[in-house]
């Protein structure tokens, strides 16, 4: 679809730019570590719409505490803060846009953020909206609120 005549459908509703093949590819990676490795710590959601005091947000992937899934009763909308979220640089979106999201995060109740920047294979764990760490595709990603170590060549690969 050609998005230079405005947004499309999926942009409109969620208020985020369209992922492409390799977001969504890496997207399915961090949720696969993030189970494997979370030993059943953590509920990882994908595109998860969040309304967290009136700010609605959809991160690409959002780590809450161990919950029980009701399959009977659904949740349009999270309104408790995940303790992570994960964001996926999109190309069409700017670095700016998503240091701001994380931003509002933080002022939301979120505990880290994590931003991931694929041309480069790198992520930025924020801790707080001005304290981040840098970790390359050939290090272990490390979070302490979450208190995972993620061998960042096995999300790359």
């Amino acid at each position: 679809m050609d998005t230079t005549l405005g947004l499309t459908p999926y942009e409109t509703e969620r208020g985020k730019p369209m992922p492409s093949r390799n977001h969504g590819y890496i997207q399915g990676q961090f949720l696969f570590q993030l189970k494997f490795l979370a030993k059943n710590r953590f509920t990882c959601f994908s595109e998860l719409s969040l309304d967290l005091a009136n700010w609605e947000s959809v991160p690409d992937i959002a780590v809450y505490p161990k919950m029980e899934i009701d399959f009977l009763h659904d949740e349009i909308s999270m309104k408790e803060p995940p303790l992570t979220v994960i964001e996926i640089l999109s190309p069409t979106q700017s670095l700016q846009e998503l240091v701001s999201k994380a931003e509002k995060y933080f002022e939301h109740g979120v505990k880290s953020c994590w931003l991931v920047l694929l041309s480069v294979r790198n992520v930025y764990v924020f801790s707080n909206p001005t304290e981040y760490v840098v970790f390359t595709h050939k290090e272990v990603l490390k979070d302490p609120v979450l208190s995972v170590e993620m061998p960042l060549g096995e999300v790359f690969s």
